[in-house]
């Protein structure tokens, strides 16, 4: 697999100087045109080397070089700051901010192609001498509902309540703006929520603004929560931040756990692939099958089939209902759970803010809810040491 480069300019023109050059060398090349889309894109991709120019509008090249360094996910990514100052004092000044090499423009492409050769042989060779370290790679975990009222946010918060208690550090996200069901369910408020992060500046979305922003149910459970405002609803925010906040939660959390709302939104298309597993919530009725068949479909189409997992939710006993074996025939999915109607136990649940897992530990729902933890848990042992998707 090539070497990732992502270059950092706000001239389009040099960007795709440098790109071209850098392609016909072999890299694979990223780019980014703002300090805040650099620190975002850094994250989640985790480039080899990063080539930051220092004059940029909204946030310069130093003081970007300074937030990588910062922060545990990028600290250790090489940096080539580039950039027409000629002073000592400017070289000065991007070594001091962490640079690893510094080049003026214009520069000849052959002298920025040795320079990009030797930081990154530098780079391996730290890498192959370090001291060998067992680093587990902490997991997604991603639920949808077939549509809206199947119980999604019910089935996200007893699994991340089972996980706790298997002695896991799961925490729970809620994107569903304006319809928190995760600050309902276990009655947390706080004024740092999910909005506040989402409609803030990219470049304050890191490891520690997210965990300040967590509320702790009384179990201990952590929760980066929506509000239940309509207000909250109409709130605007980029890829960018839903992406770096699932990235930081991936960090702290073990497993990291996104109640992802009801259907197929661009939100949720956009995150899937950050997702190691998807759980796809139906009830056994026409209506709520024939949506998910859909949504499967898309998934399916969109190249996330290999994770996504079958839960199905009853909330009512009926006759009428389809089996589990028409299920899996018309979803071409195998079930992953099947969780028992319980409506009077999951309304005490909602009462007392206190989720079925721990308000009757023995009853047989909250004993599949353990059960279905524990597969996922399982599934978060395969990922951490490299296993599969399925």
């Amino acid at each position: 697999m090539p070497e990732k480069i992502l270059i950092v300019d706000d001239d389009v023109d040099s960007l795709k100087l440098i790109g071209l050059m850098l392609q016909r060398h072999g890299y694979e090349v990223a780019a980014a045109n703002s300090g805040g889309q650099a620190l975002a894109k850094a994250e989640a991709e985790h480039p080899n080397l990063i080539i930051l120019d220092v004059m940029m509008p909204d946030m310069n090249g130093l003081e970007v070089c300074r937030r990588l360094r910062a922060n545990a996910a990028t600290n250790e990514i090489p940096i080539i700051m580039f950039t027409a100052k000629t002073l000592i004092d400017d070289k000065v000044k991007g070594f001091e901010a962490g640079a690893d090499d510094y080049l003026t423009k214009p520069t000849h492409p052959a002298e920025l192609a040795s320079r990009v050769k030797a930081i990154l042989a530098r780079s391996t060779t730290k890498q192959e001498t370090a001291q060998p370290t067992t680093r587990a790679r902490n997991t997604t975990i991603g639920f949808i509902g077939a549509k809206g009222g199947v119980g999604t946010t019910s089935v996200a918060v007893n699994v991340a309540c089972g996980l706790l208690q298997m002695g896991e550090n799961p925490i729970l996200a809620d994107f569903r703006l304006g319809q928190g069901g995760i600050s309902v369910a276990l009655g947390l408020i706080r004024t740092q929520t999910m909005s506040r992060l989402l409609s803030g500046s990219l470049a304050d979305i890191t490891p520690k603004t997210v965990e300040n922003s967590l509320s702790t149910h009384q179990s201990g459970l952590r929760a980066l929560v929506s509000s239940i405002s309509p207000k909250e609803a109409h709130i605007k925010f980029s890829d960018e931040h839903a992406l770096a906040i699932v990235n930081n939660l991936r960090a702290i959390a073990k497993p990291a756990i996104f109640d992802l709302g009801s259907g197929y939104s661009p939100l949720t298309a956009k995150l899937l692939p950050e997702m190691d597993k998807v759980i796809l919530v139906v009830e056994p009725n026409s209506m709520a099958l024939s949506m998910a068949r859909e949504i499967v479909k898309q998934i399916d189409e969109d190249g996330g089939g290999s994770r996504l997992s079958v839960v199905i939710l009853s909330r009512a006993q009926s006759s009428l209902q389809t089996s589990w074996q028409e299920v899996e025939s018309m979803l071409s999915r195998e079930i992953k759970a099947i969780i028992s109607a319980a409506p009077e136990l999951a309304f005490q649940a909602v009462e007392s803010k206190n989720p079925i897992i721990f308000l009757q530990p023995n009853s047989v729902v909250a004993g599949q809810f353990v059960k279905l933890a524990e597969s996922l848990k399982t599934k978060i042992k395969s990922i951490a040491g490299g296993g599969g998707n399925n």
